[in-house]
């Protein structure tokens, strides 16, 4: 296995087994002092015919960067819906574009809570070429039962793990 790999066991698949799969050491990210941050290169197929990341695309930007996130803490949306029945859906966003992306870029989504409540949180998601700020979003996304689509309260194991790695920022 070529250096930088891990071996890691996923969640079970449809036929019950478990599945080893090789993952990159900074595939998720990594969290320094209670920020995450995901590094993102911009893909033909994120951009017009211009070459210029199309608006829409930094929406999967900061959700691919939200679920890498839970990865890194060692959770898994998938495993919380299995076991728990619940999931979480973005509530509201708000998003300002200062400057364009464009292909081949390198970017970096730094993630931060900036609110827990009980039934949901609010994250503060900035995008980055260097140091050059290319967007920012807010993200409110609410905890729900699968069976209901009715809000419910965040597992506790969630909110520990959330809590203990990536407490609110100021």
């Amino acid at each position: 296995m070529p250096e930088g790999f891990s071996q890691k066991t996923g969640p079970e698949n449809r036929d019950g087994n478990k599945k080893e799969y090789n993952v990159y050491k900074n595939l998720s990210g990594e969290i320094r002092e209670g920020i995450h941050y995901l590094p993102v290169r911009v893909y033909y197929s994120d951009t017009d015919a211009g070459g210029i990341v199309y608006h829409a695309r930094y929406l999967d930007m900061a959700e691919h960067a939200r679920t890498e996130m839970v990865r890194t803490l060692g959770g898994s949306q998938h495993n919380l819906m299995v076991e728990t029945g619940t999931a979480f859906v973005v509530r509201s966003l708000d998003i300002s574009y200062h400057r364009p992306a464009r292909l081949d870029d390198e970017l970096m989504v730094a993630t931060t809570v900036k609110q827990y409540k009980a039934v949901y949180l609010v994250f503060d998601q900035k995008i980055y070429r260097n140091e050059e700020l290319i967007a920012e979003l807010e993200v409110k996304a609410a905890s729900i039962s699968l069976q209901t689509g009715r809000p419910v309260p965040q597992p506790e194991e969630w909110k520990n793990l959330i809590l203990k790695h990536l407490p609110p920022q100021k």
